[in-house]
């Protein structure tokens, strides 16, 4: 009976550890079968990646605008203090808009540009021209991309304004017509000059914090005192029918530099979910809009996990609907140190892995942020050359700070000198494909999501990212 017992305990174990070994591979099986895969189209015959792509210096870089809203009227002031370059055409659908931009022109001494306004295909008229170098877009969301296609297939650069491309199958054609053409195509993601950001992406370059594992970004922003400034409500409309992060780019264009992404490094799958809508069903409500709060679509709070191909980590939040203080999050965690802007900028670092002239004697460690007085020195110390050379100007000038100018002049250097841009069509894609994307996981009970490789293979090709400069 003994021998017997025995027997069905080892049998019993056996089975037990079957069943087990059974439940984990089926668990396994069933994680990678509920990814969802979102395969990367075949690179068109005879085309190669625009990946660190530069071309043919312009000397006088000829401008048209598209877009005069308060966007687009505002690039126009700061382009007004830029030199080397001309501004040829202007285009909105309103003429009071053109005429307003005509006599800022003629303010600043600046001969007035060609008008377009009046018709919704007049912009296609400004791209056709032959004495126009560089487009720069500024128009609702729904006209970046056709636009940015247009202006390329018609010889042009194009710098747009974020998000710059809504699904899928706009940024896919995108990134095609800027392959085939070999035209620049940028986005207009200010966030990646502010200060802070910048400075912090110089430390992390040159490895004060160590191998970065997780970034944080954001737009937190309540939009409540100025959704009637959009024309024809075209932004609340957007939020009406689409769930997911619909405005993505200023928490991730400085998170994907952090991490070199598409330069070593390529987001490989993400995760979201969102918070029901609140807020702005009840903006709605108040407004009179009984229908279209109930059919609102969008979530209060959207949140976004990514993981990248080197086991890197990404949070992006979005919420333009409650009342909170603005946020975009920007936080890294690396090995060494900590960098936070929100809502106090600060740094936690060892004192002994800086030198004295930073410390001043002061000892600390990463467990808690720097003293004021050691951070301030810290930041002059790894102040970005782009930063040292336009501080002084962009703040004089302004644009959110005066990140805004220094993304105008970083654009025209890059041009004037045949260098690639500081922004690519492949950052473009990869920043805006979280409107889709997450959209996707959302609807399908927040399953992960596969991010396609928008370079089609070139991910790796470029080692670390870095602003160029001339030699």
């Amino acid at each position: 009976m003994k021998a017997r017992h025995i027997f069905y305990m080892i049998l019993m174990t056996g089975c037990l550890l079957a069943n087990l070994s059974a439940c984990t591979f089926a668990s396994k099986t069933t994680e990678t079968e509920s990814q969802i895969k979102v395969p990367a189209p075949l690179r068109p015959a005879g085309q190669t990646d625009v990946v660190g792509l530069a071309c043919e210096p312009i000397e006088t870089v000829r401008i048209g605008f598209i877009g005069l809203g308060a966007r687009g009227t505002e690039a126009i002031r700061r382009f007004t203090y830029q030199k080397g370059i001309q501004i040829k055409a202007l285009c909105d659908l309103h003429q009071f808009r053109v005429d307003s931009c005509q006599h800022m022109l003629n303010r600043a001494g600046i001969p007035e540009a060609t008008a377009y306004y009046g018709s919704e295909n007049a912009w296609k008229q400004l791209c056709e021209r032959d004495d126009i170098d560089l487009i720069y877009i500024a128009t609702d969301w729904t006209h970046h991309a056709p636009m940015m296609i247009y202006a390329m297939e018609h010889g042009k650069h194009v710098a747009c304004e974020v998000p710059a491309a809504m699904s899928l199958e706009e940024i896919w054609k995108v990134i095609d017509t800027a392959e085939h053409t070999r035209k620049h195509c940028m986005m207009l993601e200010n966030c990646v000059y502010d200060f802070f950001e910048i400075t912090t992406l110089n430390m992390a370059q040159q490895g004060l914090f160590g191998d970065i594992t997780h970034v944080k970004g954001a737009y937190n922003h309540c939009l409540h005192d100025i959704w009637p400034d959009y024309n024809a409500d075209w932004r609340m409309q957007y939020n009406m029918r689409h769930r997911g992060d619909v405005y993505p780019t200023h928490g991730m264009g400085p998170a994907c530099q952090l991490l070199n992404i598409h330069r070593g490094d390529r987001m490989k799958y993400l995760v979201a979910m969102d918070s029901n809508p609140v807020s702005l069903p009840d903006y709605l409500k108040k407004c009179g809009r009984t229908e279209d709060a109930q059919k609102f679509q969008n979530g209060e709070v959207t949140l976004t996990l990514i993981r990248t191909e080197k086991g890197k980590t990404i949070q992006i939040e979005h919420n333009v609907a409650s009342p909170r203080p603005y946020s975009r999050l920007y936080q890294l965690s690396g090995t060494r140190g900590f960098a936070d802007k929100y809502p106090l900028e600060g740094y936690a670092l060892e004192s002994k892995d800086l030198p004295e002239s930073i410390t001043n004697g002061q000892t600390f460690t990463a467990h808690e942020y720097m003293p004021d007085a050691v951070k301030s020195r810290l930041m002059e110390q790894y102040k970005d050359p782009i930063i040292k050379e336009m501080e002084k100007r962009a703040k004089e000038v302004g644009g959110h700070g005066g990140m805004d100018f220094i993304m105008d002049s970083r654009l025209i250097y890059c041009l004037h000198n045949g260098l690639p841009l500081d922004m690519d069509v492949y950052d473009l894609a990869e920043w805006c494909s979280l409107i889709p994307l997450t959209k996707l996981s959302i609807e399908n009970g927040s399953v992960p999501v596969e991010i396609p490789d928008f370079t089609r293979g070139a991910w790796n090709k470029i080692q670390g990212y870095r602003h160029a400069f001339a030699k």
